[in-house]
């Protein structure tokens, strides 16, 4: 991957942790609906950047994620569940950071 993707993938992959991380608190609906469709729309990125350096099976995963995210057709889930996923998906992408910042190194 070249450097300026890696920096995109950095951006996208902080912005999320950190949209998904502020879904545990008490916000408006519409701000909700923007994080599925921001979610959507960077994991759908992300998925793009993997596929380009053969990296298959974290591509499948994003696509799977932005699927989850999707906001055109969203998952009731329950704000328990929902809660659930935005953590364990916000600490896999800081994860994902930190290796790629230990890596850099």
């Amino acid at each position: 991957m070249s450097k300026k993707d890696n920096n995109i993938r950095s951006i996208i992959l902080t912005a999320l942790a950190v949209l998904l991380l502020l879904c545990l608190v008490k916000m408006p609906y519409g701000f909700y609906q923007i994080v599925r469709f921001l979610a959507f729309a960077g994991f759908g990125y992300l998925a793009y950047l993997e596929y380009k350096g053969k990296n298959i099976d974290r591509m499948v995963l994003f696509v799977v994620l932005a699927l989850l995210f999707q906001p055109f057709l969203p998952l009731s889930l329950g704000r328990v569940i929902w809660n659930i996923v935005d953590v364990v998906v916000a600490v896999y992408l800081v994860y994902l950071l930190a290796k790629a910042h230990l890596k850099s190194k």
